[in-house]
């Protein structure tokens, strides 16, 4: 599996070709206490850039960004009743959605985590 990150603080993990995506810790941390969570419905066709999310916290309210194109094959629903899994597991449990990818080389351009890691140490 590989792990790739946005400028906009998404990550994917792509196995195959199903990625599951989510926001950074970075991307937590700027937010603070997450109490609202809206995912993208299922079969839900998206273009790289597109709108896929909204997060909402005490501090702010924050659009999630799909990383890559391809038809959402999931939410995660448990963000519904338990927003603060992005809180608590931002990279793992708080994950957001999972999709199937229609054009893998759009991966290409995106940040692996040493890139990410120093593209943050630069904020």
């Amino acid at each position: 599996m590989s792990r790739y990150f946005t400028e906009d603080h998404e990550w994917i993990d792509v196995d195959g070709d199903i990625g599951t995506v989510g926001i950074s810790e970075y991307a937590q941390g700027q937010l603070g206490d997450i109490v609202f969570v809206d995912v993208p419905e299922d079969g839900k066709e998206l273009s790289k850039g597109d709108e896929a999310a909204v997060v909402e916290s005490v501090k702010a309210a924050s659009d999630v960004y799909a990383p890559a194109s391809g038809t959402v094959l999931e939410g995660n629903t448990a963000l519904a009743d338990t927003p603060g899994l992005v809180n608590e597991d931002p990279e793992a449990e708080g994950w957001f959605f999972k999709i199937t990818l229609s054009d893998p080389s759009e991966l290409e351009s995106m940040m692996d985590e040493v890139a990410y890691a120093a593209f943050i140490a630069k904020l």
